[in-house]
């Protein structure tokens, strides 16, 4: 899609958006029993320090969890994520990390886990990139954690099972940056990168078909976001002046194969649906949001700015306004937080703000940001 073209669904789509979710406040409440939420970094809840912080891990250090938990939660970001606000709206408590022993499990669980990937381990392997991809709990992994715990969620009836698992809400992803993460961080290049698309497509699907053989009724699974745009690969790339947005500074070829990899997605489960015609299976849009915070950060309440991580520290002087330095990632020594995160959309050049994270959660809730609003007026 020309870049015309794209500023033209993106001005329709925002138009839509103000009135939407305001229309829509308040009715979730009491919609679901329960929610299951899968995924990496952008949804982690806790699982990665359940078991102990590691000593080199920043995200379990202040200011990560400043803004609403007034400490570090193992959440990538200063506060609640999108699985956090969409538990909020449906008058649910915050999901307990599935890895946290004792923990409530009335409502659900959250299964994702930092470095997550759609792929297992043996598939990078395979190319020569086990040791750059940090595999703590791929899809697959996250849905058996789940079936492990199924007890724990419904032990009566299976007729009892079923009715609980068809009043739940199952968030599967987002999955596929650290996929892809793996052969751009090793400098193979998007070439490589595009060659691991199918297979990444294929996984999520696989996963999504597993969740309906457990019982999953309503399933919402999220593309990902737009790559060119983060402060991580802004600072680590040096292209020709052509590739970079004139608004929005973000990087055109890697905004392309993120929205290639969602095109796919979305064709993957348009397939799903008839195959399974009593389920209802959402595409959760993080791509168009994340480009409107470029493009319209005054109608979110954001600065108006290059791509700039609140949190972090300047690198070069080339790419000081990035914000993002990697021998002083954000909760290292050298790295600090600006004033007030509700201004920026970018947390620490990788995650994003509580702030973006609400946008978005309202966005799948009653609409624009998801095919089908989660939340269906009446």
């Amino acid at each position: 899609m020309g870049g015309c073209a794209v500023l033209a669904v993106l001005a329709l789509v925002l138009a839509a958006a103000a009135g939407s979710a305001d229309a829509g406040k308040g009715v979730a409440k009491g919609k679901y029993r329960a929610l299951f939420n899968f995924g990496d970094s952008l949804a982690d809840a806790g699982n990665l320090i359940a078991n102990g912080v590691p000593e080199i891990l920043a995200t379990a250090r202040l200011p990560y969890g400043q803004t609403y938990f007034g400490k570090p939660t193992g959440r990538c970001s200063d506060g609640r994520l999108v699985i956090d606000h969409l538990a909020q709206e449906f008058g649910l408590p915050l999901l307990p990390p599935s890895k946290l022993n004792r923990s409530d499990l009335t409502h659900g669980a959250n299964f994702a886990i930092t470095g997550a990937t759609a792929l297992d381990t043996p598939y990078f392997e395979a190319r020569g990139l086990g040791a750059v991809v940090w595999n703590s709990g791929a899809l697959m992994t996250q849905i058996q954690w789940f079936r492990d715990l199924k007890p724990f969620f419904c032990n009566s009836t299976k007729e009892e099972c079923k009715e609980f698992y068809a009043n739940s809400l199952f968030v599967v992803g987002e999955f596929g940056g650290n996929d892809y993460n793996a052969p751009l961080f090793a400098g193979k290049g998007l070439t490589e990168a595009y060659k691991f698309m199918p297979d990444v497509i294929q996984g999520i699907s696989d996963g999504v078909e597993a969740l309906i053989a457990e019982g999953a009724v309503d399933l919402i699974v999220p593309g990902v976001m737009p790559t060119g745009c983060f402060p991580v690969y802004l600072n680590m790339l040096d292209m020709p002046a052509h590739e970079y947005g004139s608004r929005s500074g973000c990087i055109r070829q890697y905004n392309t194969f993120s929205w290639v990899h969602n095109a796919h997605l979305k064709s993957a489960l348009e397939k799903l649906r008839p195959k399974y015609p009593n389920v209802r299976i959402i595409y959760g849009d993080y791509y168009t949001p994340v480009v409107q915070f470029m493009l319209h950060p005054e109608k979110f309440g954001f600065y108006k700015q290059l791509p700039r991580a609140c949190c972090g520290a300047p690198g070069s002087v080339a790419k000081a306004a990035y914000n993002f330095n990697v021998t002083a990632k954000c909760g290292e020594p050298g790295a600090t937080a600006c004033a007030d995160p509700t201004t920026h959309w970018s947390w620490d050049g990788i995650h994003l703000t509580e702030a973006a994270y609400g946008h978005i959660a309202k966005g799948w809730l009653y609409g624009p940001f998801a095919d089908q609003p989660i939340v269906q007026s009446s």
